[in-house]
């Protein structure tokens, strides 16, 4: 059976198991009995509403497909569970326009407030430019580096993204990956690398390569939402996840 064909079929059939329409992707009211019941691995983060807000980091040099994957994936996620989801970008200090490592132009809105957000999406950019725009401007500002530090939400890093976690000191002894022309760096700072595409840590989820932030962010919808919006989300894009979630 194709894979795609079989994730529809198991993924309708727990709706129906747990009876569940593609409307109720929401998560559970907090104090109810399916949120009591679900296993702390699967709940999203606390939030004071329903809806699992998620802030996407952006600065000069990102990488563009870093942050477009999620970006698109997360939006449309939300509009397939009636906004279970709620993406916004931010910068890590001020609205400013961002120029993206291939040139994009994005007119980001707001600044980083880490307690508005549930989960914070870094991605990676420019890691072999040490001077230039990308991770290591982020990586030099130690300022930004001690708030990421005590950041409360879920961590996600996309490509090298996650080498500004490991600058947080958010990777060390932690079940990581990244770029795999990053990983000897990675581990050297302490982290057990994973050789997965997407890895998942509990409060720190990590994705390999460009292109894995299409997988994260789709393992993301699966973990924090439903896996039914999470196949619908990837039918629609016309893509099927690639590689392996690894799991602690």
């Amino acid at each position: 059976m194709e894979r795609r064909t079989f994730m529809r079929a198991s993924a309708l059939s727990l709706g129906a198991a747990a009876g569940l329409g593609a409307a109720a992707a929401t998560a559970a009211e907090p104090g109810s009995e399916s949120a009591e019941q679900a296993p702390p691995a699967e709940r999203a983060p606390s939030s004071p509403r329903s809806t699992l807000r998620v802030q996407v980091l952006m600065f000069d040099g990102v990488e563009d497909q870093d942050f477009v994957a999620p970006v698109q994936v997360l939006g449309l996620a939300s509009q397939l569970s009636n906004g279970a989801v709620e993406v916004t970008q931010v910068t890590p200090d001020r609205p400013r326009l961002v120029t993206a490592r291939h040139g994009t132009r994005v007119s980001v809105p707001s600044g980083w407030t880490p307690d508005k957000a549930d989960v914070l999406v870094v991605p990676g950019g420019g890691y072999n430019d040490q001077d230039g725009p990308g991770v290591h401007q982020l990586i030099k500002d130690k300022a930004f580096l001690a708030k990421l530090a005590r950041v409360k939400a879920v961590l996600v890093g996309i490509c090298t993204g996650t080498m500004v976690l490991s600058a947080a000191g958010l990777t060390k002894d932690r079940n990581v990956t990244t770029h795999h022309m990053a990983k000897a760096d990675l581990a050297e700072q302490g982290a057990n690398v994973i050789d997965a595409r997407v890895v998942d840590d509990g409060n720190v989820i990590t994705g390999g390569g460009i292109t894995s932030g299409l997988d994260v962010a789709l393992w993301m919808v699966e973990r924090f939402v439903s896996p039914q919006v999470a196949v619908r989300t990837e039918m629609v894009l016309e893509y099927e996840r690639r590689g392996t979630v690894w799991r602690h």
